[in-house]
C-alpha cells in the first residue's frame, strides 16, 4: 500500500464483506459455489526510512486491523544496511505495539508448524526486495538488482525476506488467513451490519448467536409483528364493515320508506281510477237504459202513427164506395 488516503481501501474491503453477507441472507443460499472475494491479507509496505512510522501509517493500519489481516513489509530493504534494517524492524514493532495496532501473527497452536511460525513471527516485519530483471548468477538466471558493489537476489534468503514471506502466505498459513478473515474480521462486520438492520446478534448471557439463530429470532419477531398488524387490520376491517352495514341499513330504511310512500300513492291513484271507472260504468248503464227507453218510445210512436194512417185510409175508401 502507498501512503495515501486509506478510505478507498476500507470501502473496497467492506464491499466484499457486504457481498458475502447479502449471499448469506438470501433464502436460497449457494455459498458452496460462491466466488469469495473477501480480502484475506493486507501487505502494508513501509518506506525504509530508518526512523519512526509516519502518523498516516499508524492511522491507516489502526483503521484496517479490525477489517483485514495486516502483515507489515519493509519495501526496498536493499537501500539500508543490515544493521540499520534490524534496528528499524525492532523500532517498527515497538511502535505498532505501543499504538495498539493488531498485526497478523502466524499461529503457533499447531505442533506441525508451531516452530517455524514462531520463528517467522520473530522476523516481522519482513524486509523484501523486488525486481523484474533477470541476471545470471553462477549457472542460473535469477531475479536480482545489480549494484556497483554486487548483486541483490530477490529469492536469496540471505539477501531479503521475500522467500519467507511467500512461504508463509502461500504454503504454510493460507488456510489460517482465510479462517481469521471469516471468524474474526467478517464476523465483526456481520454483527455490526445486522445490528444496524435491527437484528440482535447475541443471545442470553451475552453468548453470540449463529446467523441461523439470529435469522430465526428475527423471523419470529417479524411474524409476531406481522400478526399484530394483521389483527389491527382485521379489527379495522370489521369496524369499517360495521360502519358500511349501518350506512346500508339506513339507506335500506330510506328506500323502504320511499317504497311504502309510493305504494300508498299508487293505491290511492288506483282507488281513484276504480271510482272513476265505477261512475263511468253507471253513466253507461244509465245511458243504455235511456237509449232503450227512447227506442221503445219511438217504436210505440211509430206503431201508433201507422195505425192512424190505416184508419184514415179505410175511412176514405168507405166514403168512396
Amino acid at each position: 500500500m502507498m501512503n495515501r488516503n486509506y478510505q478507498p481501501v476500507v470501502d473496497y474491503i467492506d464491499a466484499q464483506f457486504e457481498a458475502y453477507l447479502q449471499e448469506e441472507l438470501k433464502i436460497k443460499r449457494s455459498l458452496f459455489n460462491y466466488h469469495d472475494s473477501r480480502i484475506h491479507v493486507c501487505l502494508y509496505f513501509i518506506s525504509p526510512t530508518g526512523h519512526s512510522l509516519k502518523t498516516l501509517d499508524l492511522l491507516t493500519m489502526k483503521t484496517l486491523d479490525s477489517k483485514v489481516n495486516i502483515i507489515p513489509v519493509i519495501a526496498k530493504a536493499d537501500t539500508i544496511s543490515k544493521a540499520e534494517l534490524q534496528k528499524f524492524k525492532i523500532k517498527l514493532m515497538s511502535e505498532l505495539v505501543s499504538n495498539g495496532v493488531q498485526i497478523y501473527q502466524f499461529p503457533t497452536d499447531d505442533e506441525t508448524i508451531a516452530k517455524i511460525n514462531a520463528s517467522m513471527n520473530g522476523h516481522l516485519p519482513f524486509a523484501v526486495v523486488g525486481s523484474m530483471d533477470e541476471l545470471k548468477v553462477g549457472n542460473k538466471m535469477v531475479k536480482a538488482r545489480q549494484y556497483p558493489w554486487g548483486v541483490v537476489q530477490v529469492e536469496n534468503e540471505n539477501h531479503c525476506d521475500f522467500v519467507k514471506l511467500r512461504e508463509m502466505l502461500i504454503c504454510t498459513n493460507m488456510e489460517d488467513l482465510r479462517e481469521q478473515t471469516h471468524t474474526r474480521h467478517y464476523e465483526l462486520y456481520r454483527r455490526c451490519k445486522l445490528e444496524e438492520m435491527g437484528f440482535t446478534d447475541v443471545g442470553p448471557e451475552n453468548k453470540p448467536l449463529s446467523l441461523q439463530e439470529t435469522y430465526e429470532a428475527k423471523r419470529h419477531e417479524f411474524y409476531g409483528e406481522r400478526q399484530r398488524k394483521e389483527e389491527e387490520m382485521k379489527q379495522m376491517f370489521v369496524q369499517r364493515v360495521k360502519e358500511k352495514e349501518a350506512i346500508l341499513k339506513e339507506a335500506e330504511r330510506e328506500l323502504q320508506a320511499k317504497f311504502e310512500h309510493l305504494k300508498r300513492v299508487h293505491q290511492e291513484e288506483r282507488m281513484k281510477l276504480e271510482e272513476k271507472r265505477r261512475l263511468l260504468e253507471e253513466e253507461i248503464i244509465a245511458f243504455s237504459k235511456k237509449k232503450a227507453t227512447s227506442e221503445i218510445y219511438q217504436n210505440q210512436c211509430y206503431m201508433a202513427s201507422g195505425s192512424n194512417l190505416k184508419k184514415d185510409k179505410d175511412r176514405k175508401n168507405s166514403n168512396f164506395m
